[in-house]
């Protein structure tokens, strides 16, 4: 084994030869494993085997070598393993790639090699951390940015054709006069319709950076011809906020998709119109929503704890503890708070319920969240790929930890929602069994509170199946609902809005009638989906509330279709029982009952 003190100048003597070699991009890509290894050994969460790690990463890029044939028989494995006997650990995954690269000609894409080589390594530590190619990293940054730069339209493709389903306000395309409904046949002159274009292509040709000009022609019903626009691209913004009502006149019903860099602005906008109507009661819906940015989760809790409180601390072995506490007034310190969470709340969900739940500070309903809490810190590579690093982890005020077990074999963490739902989680809180040791006490009223992966609702509301059936998962499941609504609104819209010019006559008086549901059901019998009557029977009420709700959105919002769904919602209804007998159940989590 060459020492230590010889590790530098083996590495200079690997790169002189990479260079050599193959020149640029063989560097580029040894320097990138390099790159990698100093940084787990720089910030991982935890001590690792380098040993270990090294030699599974070359044990799985002799795997992906044989699954392209690139390395064919036992003696060519045999040899890259005698080559890299005598090296030390620091180097022998850039001795490995140079050793193919100088013995493995033919078609070897090496920055595919070596991404997949990264991925491995990464999986092999924990079940987040994760490497991104450049692409990815630019696709990921987007929705938690909260923009983009495109023509602004929100858009389905129907009937191979690219059909606005609303242009965003203010937005490129409204401030032209794009409508919704209208439908794009010609981008740049270049015909658009019945090609079988894909979403990938209408990004493509419409997004762009701001500032440059793209030309559309649009059809638009009860017009003979076609309409041109010249567009200027803007940035568009991506909300985080789904929908932001008012239910009754002192609650008000935020629902949050994910925690970006735009989310505190629209939850301050949506605060203040609550305030402004008189609201004392919130209910947070936070159900599926697996997270983002840590800082905004941060400063989303200050709206609810008192200055000094603590909001969560994270740490790790090259990590200090690093508290994390509430520092000014907060929009909503004093009012009644109620937080849905699900199975699909994740990572900044659960600090932020953690945190509320820690100190008394509102009632968390629901089922048990995810338990993401790891946190990863994002570093760029040598060229412009990325590893998600996990480099430390959340707890809760009391001392919770959030992240759940994972040192188990990882099919059995990637199948756990799966588990959870047949053991009768989803529907039975008794099914979930916590040993005294995960018991921690809330630090205000000093209820018990439990650890162990994952926050624990207050009250428990099981998932509802009971509008399931064989019909209702293939038309959810192909997106039926969706496309049939569409048909139906742009042959409708005019009528509809002349009829229902407010979104709250349309909910008073609106109804899935008869003759509107067997056009449903035909529409998908058409397709080769049909029900029989015992899933019309189980599955009909359900599938006329969201063909309302989707006609709802389509003629207005996001918030207006969650203000017909969540009046069947168990867990929202569970909610507005809590805030219309707040001290009663108050005093029941206090006593333990």
């Amino acid at each position: 084994m060459k020492s230590i003190a010889g590790l530098i100048t083996i590495y200079a003597i690997l790169l002189i030869n990479v260079r050599q070699a193959s020149g640029q991009d063989l560097y580029e890509q040894a320097y990138k494993l390099e790159q990698v290894m100093e940084m787990i050994d720089r910030y991982y969460v935890d001590n690792v085997n380098r040993e270990e790690l090294v030699n599974n990463a070359i044990s799985d890029m002799i795997i992906e070598l044989e699954t392209d044939s690139a390395l064919t028989s036992k003696n060519e494995i045999d040899r890259l393993n005698e080559f890299l006997n005598g090296y030390d650990n620091s180097v022998k995954l850039q001795q490995a790639l140079f050793w193919i690269s100088s013995n493995i000609t033919d078609t070897l894409n090496k920055e595919k090699l070596v991404g997949n080589t990264i991925a491995n390594l990464l999986y092999n530590l924990d079940p987040h951390s994760s490497y991104l190619t450049r692409e990815e990293v630019e696709k990921m940054n987007e929705p938690l940015q909260g923009n983009f730069e495109g023509i602004g339209i929100s858009f389905n493709i129907l009937n191979d054709t690219i059909y606005i389903i609303s242009p965003i306000e203010s937005g490129p395309s409204a401030r032209v006069g794009i409508l919704a409904g209208d439908r794009i046949i010609k981008v740049d002159g270049e015909n658009v319709a019945g090609i079988g274009i894909t979403n990938d292509k209408v990004f493509e040709l419409l997004r762009g950076e701001k500032g440059t000009r793209v030309n559309v022609a649009v059809l638009r019903r009860g017009m003979n011809s076609l309409i041109e626009f010249e567009i200027i691209r803007d940035k568009i913004p991506i909300y985080s906020i789904d929908a932001s009502y008012k239910v009754n006149d002192n609650t008000g019903y935020i629902k949050i998709n994910r925690f970006s860099l735009t989310t505190m602005d629209e939850f301050t906008e949506a605060l203040k119109l609550f305030r402004n109507d008189g609201i004392q009661n919130l209910i947070i819906d936070l159900t599926g929503n697996g997270g983002g940015y840590l800082d905004v989760a941060i400063n989303l809790a200050d709206e609810f704890l008192e200055e000094n409180k603590l909001i969560l601390y994270t740490e790790g072995v090259h990590n200090l503890r690093k508290e994390y506490v509430a520092t000014r007034n907060g929009g909503f310190e004093n009012g009644r708070l109620v937080i849905l969470i699900d199975e699909g709340s994740a990572s900044a969900s659960e600090i932020l319920s953690g945190a509320i739940q820690d100190w008394d500070k509102g009632i968390i309903v629901g089922r048990r969240s995810y338990g993401k809490g790891l946190v990863q810190r994002p570093l760029k590579l040598i060229d412009q790929s990325m590893i998600r690093l996990t480099v430390a982890r959340y707890y809760t005020p009391t001392g919770r930890l959030i992240q759940k077990p994972y040192n188990a074999d990882r099919e059995s963490y990637e199948r756990d929602l799966q588990t959870r739902f047949f053991n009768g989680e989803f529907t039975h809180p008794d099914s979930i069994h916590f040993p005294d040791s995960l018991k921690y006490f809330t630090l205000q009223n000093t209820r018990v509170v439990y650890g162990g992966g994952g926050i624990m609702p207050d009250l428990f509301v099981a998932i509802d199946t009971s509008y399931y059936s064989g019909y209702y998962r293939q038309i959810i499941r192909k997106g039926l609902l969706n496309q049939f609504v569409l048909e139906y609104v742009d042959e409708n819209r005019n009528s509809l809005l002349n009829k229902y010019p407010e979104f709250s006559k349309f909910k008073r008086e609106f109804k899935i009638d008869d003759k509107l549901f067997e056009r449903f059901t035909g529409f998908t019998t058409a397709l080769g989906i049909k029900p029989d009557e015992k899933e019309l029977l189980t599955s009909s009420a359900q599938i006329s509330l969201l063909i309302k709700a989707y006609i709802a959105r389509d003629l207005w919002t996001g918030s207006e279709f969650y203000e017909i769904t969540n009046e069947e919602e168990p867990d929202f209804k569970m909610a507005l029982k809590i805030l219309s007998n707040w001290n009663d159940y108050d005093a029941m989590l206090v006593n333990g009952n």
